[in-house]
């Protein structure tokens, strides 16, 4: 789940309250490449009896494709993790300054500043910022033709960050004490074949688990990501990835799961302690 701290619409203690309200009683919170909102998220998280896992979902690059790779991270941040995290957010306002004058030139003004006023004061700009900004300033009608005009791939804002290689980043999770899961799979539009290939450089590099289900996906689609995911001993992890109200996904929302062997995240030797272990009132978890 995301919140303000990255691309998410609702400040990280209001994202708990809702969660709360859902019946969600263990979440992780995992914005782009930062975890700026998670003191405030565990401070909500305690009054309202919900073990928050912290965390962060960080972008990399495999094979020339953009991945991204949540860490699971009941100790927080540390070491080349924390330095990766401050790098990672230095190459998001290199990448945000090259877009806002590219999209000067496309007659948007002060394109940084428009962008920001979209974004609020806190978290890095991204593309759909500009897109609103692009809307906002009457150049498009809609967001969806700001990136088919102007942000979408292949056009003038879309710029490539040099995001760091995907085993570079499973090594920071893991030396954090953390878990590495592999961010939605399916998305990639990869073949099974290179998805594959894909799940084999990640367990190579210390992965410990992929994310199954990501809010509402084909059956049989998941069943086969599963036996992928059995074949490989990886830990299978389930999220909504929420980003705002409003939308077809909530908290806690999901497609249902159908019968499989693969493991459960939160069974992972570094997760189960700290949820076997956690003192929150009775029955929350």
């Amino acid at each position: 789940m995301h919140s303000t701290a990255s691309d998410g619409a609702l400040a990280p203690a209001d994202l708990v309250a809702l969660c709360a309200q859902r019946g969600v009683r263990l979440m992780a919170l995992t914005d782009h490449d930062t975890m700026a909102g998670v003191p405030e998220a565990a401070a909500a998280a305690a009054d309202l009896g919900i073990m928050l896992v912290p965390g962060t979902e960080l972008s990399t690059l495999w094979q020339g494709i953009g991945i991204h790779v949540v860490g699971l991270l009941p100790e927080g941040a540390s070491g080349e993790l924390a330095a990766g995290l401050e790098a990672q957010a230095r190459s998001r306002e290199a990448r945000a300054r090259t877009i806002a004058e590219r999209m000067e030139k496309l007659g948007l003004d002060n394109a940084l500043a428009r962008a920001r006023e979209q974004a609020g004061p806190y978290r890095p700009l991204g593309r759909p910022d500009f897109a609103r900004a692009l809307v906002a300033a009457g150049l498009v009608p809609d967001v969806a033709t700001a990136f088919r005009k102007h942000l979408g791939s292949g056009k003038a804002g879309d710029v490539k960050a040099h995001w760091p290689a995907l085993d570079e980043v499973v090594g920071w999770i893991v030396a954090a004490g953390g878990v590495a899961v592999l961010a939605h799979p399916l998305r990639h539009g990869l073949t099974r074949r290179k998805r594959g290939l894909l799940l084999d450089s990640f367990v190579e590099a210390g992965g410990q688990a992929a994310e199954w289900v990501n809010g509402f996906q084909n059956a049989d689609v998941t069943r086969d990501l599963a036996r992928q995911l059995d074949e490989r001993g990886l830990y299978a992890s389930l999220g909504s990835d929420f980003h705002f109200p409003g939308g077809h996904l909530a908290p806690g929302s999901m497609s249902p799961l159908p019968r499989a062997a693969v493991p459960p995240v939160w069974a992972h030797p570094t997760l189960a302690g700290v949820i076997a272990n956690y003192h929150g009132p009775a029955g929350a978890l």
